[in-house]
């Protein structure tokens, strides 16, 4: 058993075409050297997802891990020459799930001195208490294998992520900025949206996009005037002060033309209000229809895991099951946390893929804006003192810039929300002092 142990998650190497590109290779590195300088009496453990192979459909078999190798040298150099002083354990997550399928893998990973071990659920022992680690897709029923080791028990989360993902990946370069590599840093049910997002914001001609921008963004004006019409035509107002008033009769030509547009835009709304009864009742019986299938919004969200309830009720199931269990561990949903219950503490190791975060616009109906951000994290649990010390630490990292004017000026004062703030120090007792308390 080591002393010390290290901890991180869903680095998702490898895929098809763009999806090959890392953004965090530097700083990884840069981990990895850090790491193999506090010498031996160390393991880290990659608590799955390591690779894309779920992604990467252009080769079969372990040629997969070669051929993410090719691609990353540089990094899996540094695993070997770090792996040679600490021990790297690498642990089977849904997207490499071929890992757990066919033992060439070990002797491939082992190479650059990664220990492949394919249990679903690794333990480690410190101060008479139990570390628990797992990726966490077998609580998922889009991702976890119905035959854990049988290469063609896959779950609906591989069909998805074969066709959206990895399809996407392949047509990236072609568009107006290499967005589409991002699409596994979205969330399953947001990806229609973010998709949109983007063709609105990248792709769509500058033209269209101006006089679709202009209309939306009056949309909420013209609603205004829309209602101050209707009251005037029932003669409880006497005029439609957003048409007619000083403002718009001292701009003259210019004012006429303001006027004629949201009139236009009017009789647009008026329709689309019509409209919107009919395509209620539909849109209602579409959603119950899904529900039925077990295609509903709740079912989508859990083709990549979201909400942590359901791993906050696996983390206490391994609890009540293994009351020696201190720490329970696990990533899949890339929202990384700490969370203490009970004396016991539940941990998401996070991701260090790009984290991708919607932002609504500030006025106007146009789509919302995804802003792009990085957590690059791990956690260091050791003995301190007597008592077990979770250290949480973070790597620094800025985005290239990547978002255009038009989608920084309709989000203007608007942040995404804040992550979830990890303590960088976490304190448990040993055994003995626990049954003491």
């Amino acid at each position: 058993m080591a002393r010390d142990y290290y901890f991180l998650s869903d680095l998702h190497l490898g895929g098809d075409g763009e999806l090959q590109q890392c953004d965090y290779a530097e700083e990884f590195i840069g981990f990895l050297r850090e790491l193999a300088a506090k010498g031996t009496d160390s393991e880290l453990i990659v608590g799955g997802d390591t690779f894309g192979f779920w992604e990467l459909t252009t080769v079969e078999g372990v040629a997969k891990f070669d051929e993410i190798v090719a691609h990353h040298q540089a990094i899996f150099d540094q695993l070997k020459a770090t792996g040679e002083t600490v021990r790297i354990t690498v642990m089977v997550g849904n997207h490499d799930y071929d890992l757990a399928c066919d033992p060439a893998f070990h002797e491939r990973l082992l190479a650059y001195n990664l220990h492949l071990d394919t249990a679903i659920s690794l333990q480690r022992q410190m101060l008479g208490r139990t570390i628990w680690i797992e990726h966490g897709q077998q609580a998922d029923p889009f991702n976890a294998s119905p035959d854990y080791g049988n290469l063609y028990a896959l779950p609906v989360g591989y069909y998805i992520t074969e066709t959206i993902v990895a399809g996407a990946s392949r047509h990236s370069a072609f568009g107006r900025g290499n967005w589409l590599k991002d699409i596994r840093s979205v969330a399953t049910e947001q990806i229609p949206d973010w998709g949109m997002s983007n063709y609105f914001y990248r792709e769509m001609g500058w033209v269209v996009r101006g006089v679709i921008a202009l209309f939306l963004l009056m949309l909420t004006l013209t609603g205004l005037a829309l209602a101050a019409e209707l009251l005037s035509r029932a003669g409880l107002i006497n005029v439609n002060y957003i048409l007619h008033n000083p403002v718009i009769r001292s701009l003259g030509f210019v004012g006429n033309i303001f006027i004629a547009i949201v009139f236009v835009n009017m009789l647009i709304l008026f329709f689309m209000l019509v409209m919107a009864i009919p395509g209620a009742i539909v849109l209602r019986d579409l959603r119950k229809t899904l529900t039925r299938f077990k295609l509903g919004i709740g079912s989508i969200q859990s083709v990549e895991g979201l909400g942590n309830d359901t791993y906050l009720g696996r983390a206490r199931t391994v609890f009540k099951e293994n009351p020696d269990t201190a720490i329970y561990l696990f990533g899949h949903t890339h929202d990384a946390f700490l969370e203490q219950q009970d004396g016991r503490v539940i941990i998401n190791m996070g991701t260090w893929l790009k984290i991708l975060d919607r932002v609504p616009v500030r006025f106007g109906y146009l789509p919302a804006v995804y802003y792009p951000s990085f957590r690059l994290n791990y956690f260091h649990i050791a003995e301190d003192g007597g008592e077990i010390a979770i250290r949480y630490v973070e790597t620094p990292k800025t985005p290239v810039r990547e978002l255009g004017l038009l989608q920084r000026v309709v989000t203007l004062g608007r942040k995404p929300p804040e992550k979830r703030p990890i303590p960088a120090r976490t304190v448990l007792p040993g055994a003995a002092e626990a049954e003491s308390r």
